[in-house]
């Protein structure tokens, strides 16, 4: 049956857009959770919507399940393939169609960076607001599938609130259209359905994008703090106070000492915290807010406060919050990176009880994280090579959990995947996740797109992907692997 799939894909996307040598499918056999990995039987490269229209429709005739990957900066493992299925790779769709600067949108195809949008409309004063970290590789298509968010999601809100709509193709492989340009149209939330989805509903070609007018004045702030309790008991009063800032960033200890391995951003080396504070907007309003901001983190018991509306400085700053995740490389040959939600006034108790967690599984966490609104993207540090794959998975899984058993939820904006999905009977019920499944049906009856994703399975749940394990009677000699 493969055979005739290869056949049929080479027919949709060419032969030059079909890869199935065992060393081109390597790269595609996981996304940032490099843990978890599993080689396709074939990688495919559109270069239209029609093509990944044509290699859809092959999937779906041959009942063969399918993946659609971005650039693969994913962090919860939801572009995982599926062993004998198809990837569905979108990086050929590169194109920005049109910018239409009166009406404030952009026509874009999914394999276009999420700072190249922002790029080609700033010559219109105009600017892409969702800003994740991965923001110079990571794609529009990946972003919708992962209603992605960033820094400033705190004042400009998630990928959902900044989309018109999305060209898609239904898993059986017909093409179709999510939203338009009015926002309220009637009937279901079909739009707001798919963003987030995961790659569960559909596969992306085509985005209507929103844009945003340049702000007229930023100012950042970076305090420090000796004690992370301070930081966060300080986030709360600047929220606390009626002002939303653009954003409100925290990053630890060890996160500090990596960031300044990687790329000197200047930060102060050896405190308990850092906070990172922008504002914008009206430049008297800004002022305003800022000398605010300044005595709440005075009040707090800061050791310093730099702040600054110099471009340079600012990206400066910017850079180094930005490369921390990669930074941490620095200090552990592995790490899992984890992102659940709790609300702005336990931070301190989530804080807490993660350094009590990773004590316990005798690990370190780095903390860094979107503060303002509670998305915690603790880094669970460990050594592979040592054995302690295993241990950093747990701690991991168990900081999701704690999240909710907080008052927040799993994940804000990196998505469930293969890496929480074990974890969804924690925060919904039977009955939740019963009409999920439900709505899933509803696009894909024949459960080929994207399969083994979100929600949680026996086979997922008993047999983890990831490093291998020997069998204990293989380890004997008594046995082989195949």
């Amino acid at each position: 049956m493969l055979s005739q799939l290869r056949s049929a894909l080479v027919d949709a996307v060419g032969v030059d857009g079909v890869l199935d040598e065992p060393s081109a499918l390597r790269s595609y056999e996981c996304d940032g959770l490099t843990g978890y990995r599993v080689t396709p039987a074939y990688v495919v490269l559109p270069r239209t919507a029609a093509a990944v229209a044509a290699a859809v429709t092959a999937c779906a005739r041959h009942g063969v399940p399918f993946v659609a990957r971005g650039a693969g900066t994913g962090l919860s493992g939801g572009a995982l393939p599926v062993a004998d299925g198809v990837v569905i790779s979108l990086q050929r769709l590169r194109r920005i169609v049109e910018i239409d600067p009166v009406n404030r949108r952009a026509v874009v195809e999914p394999g276009v960076t999420n700072l190249d949008i922002t790029k080609a409309v700033a010559p219109h004063g105009l600017y892409f607001a969702p800003d994740p970290s991965s923001q110079q590789v990571c794609t529009i298509g990946g972003n919708v599938a992962e209603n992605s968010g960033g820094a400033h999601c705190l004042k400009y809100g998630f990928t959902v609130h900044h989309v018109h709509s999305v060209d898609v193709v239904l898993p059986d492989g017909t093409p179709t259209t999510l939203g338009g340009e009015s926002e309220l149209a009637e009937g279901p939330d079909l739009l707001g359905a798919f963003i987030g989805s995961e790659g569960t509903l559909g596969v992306v070609t085509s985005v209507t994008v929103k844009l945003l007018p340049r702000p007229a004045a930023v100012q950042t702030l970076v305090a420090d703090f000796d004690s992370v309790e301070a930081a966060g008991a300080t986030v709360t009063a600047i929220i606390g106070a009626g002002i939303v800032p653009a954003a409100v960033e925290m990053m630890d200890t060890l996160a500090i000492e990596a960031v300044e391995a990687a790329v000197e951003a200047g930060y102060t080396k050896g405190v308990a915290a850092a906070l990172i504070v922008e504002l914008d907007g009206p430049a008297e309003e800004v002022a305003t807010q800022l000398a605010e901001v300044e005595t709440l983190c005075r009040d707090h018991g800061t050791t310093a406060v730099t702040r600054t509306a110099d471009p340079a400085e600012r990206a400066r700053i910017w850079k180094g919050r930005k490369a921390a995740f990669a930074a941490v490389g620095r200090i552990s040959p592995n790490y899992f990176v984890q992102d659940g939600v709790v609300p702005r006034t336990r931070l301190t108790e989530a804080l807490t009880r993660i350094g009590e967690l990773a004590d316990e599984a005798g690990l370190r966490v780095a903390n860094v994280f979107h503060a303002g609104d509670g998305n915690l993207h603790p880094l669970v540090l460990y050594n592979e090579a040592a054995g302690e794959h295993d241990r950093a998975e747990h701690l991991s899984s168990s900081i999701a959990e704690l999240c909710v058993d907080l008052g927040g939820s799993l994940s804000g904006e990196h998505g469930i995947g293969t890496d929480k999905a074990c974890s969804m009977t924690r925060q919904y019920g039977q009955d939740d996740l019963d009409t999920m499944k439900r709505l899933r049906a509803a696009y894909d009856p024949a459960g080929v797109c994207n399969p083994g994703k979100l929600f949680p399975t026996p086979r997922l749940c008993g047999e983890r992907p990831g490093p291998y394990h020997p069998h204990p009677l293989e380890s004997a000699g008594l046995i082989e692997r195949m």
